[in-house]
């Protein structure tokens, strides 16, 4: 299962810090226009028609929809948020991770989904049932926040997913490696399947 999942938790690990890069990366977010056996080829979200070489082993991984109410105290989870209303952020997608992955990218950081958003990887401190959604408390090592999941924040976890499963049209969600000369290459992918989109 480690190995599956492992294409979200390298996207949310790329570019958090210094300490963490062992080589230029850069996130992808687009469409497949095309595929074959050796290059995917995206068209980014900025408009950007690019070209991506697949290293193997490639693994591929899609998300599915878990249930908010099964958020509780103890999960661990990576959190993509805006600025709310006072100290509290506003949930914009929740990946639930798997327990092996407890500690992963462990903390609170800016994120680039939209402008002033943010990520935070922490466990699951409190979580109480309001009248717009549910208020979780997040715990990281150094500091918590309190987020307002509301009914339009993504909620879902990474399952095991095909190479079959990038066809064009499906959107994705990558850390790529940008080699000196700008070519790029990646061996994780995170892919949309019946009709549900990498969030994040």
């Amino acid at each position: 299962m480690l190995r599956f999942v492992l294409p979200v938790v390298a996207a949310l690990l790329a570019t958090a810090g210094p300490a963490l890069a062992q080589a230029p990366t850069v996130r992808i977010r687009g469409t497949i226009t095309a595929v074959d056996a050796s290059t995917l080829a995206v068209t980014s979200r900025e408009g950007q028609a690019l070209k991506i070489a697949l290293v193997e082993p490639v693994t591929v991984s899609v998300m599915k929809k878990v249930d908010l109410a099964s958020i509780a105290p103890g999960t661990y989870i990576g959190m993509t948020a805006r600025p709310g209303s006072g100290n509290e952020l506003q949930a914009v997608a929740v990946v639930v991770f798997p327990e092996n992955l407890r500690g992963a990218g462990e903390g609170h950081r800016d994120w680039d989904l939209a402008p002033g958003t943010t990520m935070t990887n922490a466990n699951v401190e409190a979580a109480v049932q309001g009248s717009s959604g549910r208020d979780l408390t997040l715990a990281y090592k150094g500091g918590s926040v309190k987020v307002l999941v509301g009914p339009d924040a993504a909620v879902v976890t990474p399952i095991p997913a095909d190479r079959a499963d990038l066809k064009p049209g499906a959107t994705v969600f990558l850390s790529a490696t940008r080699a000196a000369d700008g070519a790029l290459s990646a061996s994780r992918i995170t892919v949309s399947k019946d009709g549900v989109a990498p969030p994040m």
